[in-house]
């Protein structure tokens, strides 16, 4: 039995194989790929592995790996992965039909990392961090996932796009604070760095918020 990409538990009579969309020991868990992008990594990919007790610790087959760059939307990273799936199911299944036993490596638990389930508390954007942050935390976050989650002006808010605009020097720098704005697209003030929201949708509606009702507004 092949498995790949299911939300529960399976209790398993026969010798099964699991594609996980991480390149294990790391991120093993939940959503591996949002995590992977939000800390960006420059590369991900996908383990075959035998299934076990514990998820994502059983002993791996084969790997198949993407180069990274950024920016990068999830829907694209997703493209990526796609190939590196197809990849290692060609070559299990070559294997199989073949009548090779397949073998498994036992992974490094001194290199293990998890990735936790999310809810809508982790689509909260947070300010305090860097403009390259929360610019891989809104694309990572995009389609087909719900968006990176703001409130603005006591609207529930999903940031769909941003991009990056050079910093200026702020004497009272409050992050959230919208700073300029251009072309009817607010400027905000980040931990470091700016960046101009160029689509965001009311949370309830989905429909956009540009432009804004008036300047002097907070990101929170």
């Amino acid at each position: 039995m092949l498995a790949v990409s299911w939300r529960w538990l399976i209790h398993l009579k026969t010798t099964s194989i699991i594609l996980h969309d991480s390149l294990l020991p790391k991120y093993r868990g939940f959503s591996p790929l949002v995590s992977a992008l939000i800390n960006g990594e420059r590369t991900i990919g996908v383990t075959a592995l035998f299934a076990s007790e514990g998820y994502d610790c059983g002993d791996i087959i084969a790997q198949s790996k993407s180069t990274v760059r950024y920016p990068i939307k999830i829907q694209n990273a997703i493209r990526l992965l796609s190939q590196n799936y197809k990849e290692l199911a060609i070559e299990i299944i070559k294997k199989i039909a073949e009548g090779e036993v397949l073998k498994g490596i036992k992974q490094k638990e001194c290199e293990a990392s998890y990735s936790l389930w999310r809810d809508e508390e982790d689509y909260r954007i947070n300010w305090e961090e860097s403009s390259e942050q929360i610019k891989r935390k809104v694309d990572a976050l995009g389609y087909p996932y719900k968006g990176a989650l703001c409130f603005v002006g006591g609207k529930k808010a999903r940031i769909i796009e941003a991009l990056f605009v050079d910093d200026v020097h702020i004497e009272n720098r409050m992050p959230g604070k919208v700073i300029f704005v251009r072309r009817h697209q607010p400027v905000v003030v980040c931990g470091k760095g700016l960046l101009k929201i160029t689509d965001i949708v009311d949370a309830e509606t989905n429909i956009s918020l540009l432009p804004l009702s008036k300047f002097r507004i907070r990101f929170n």
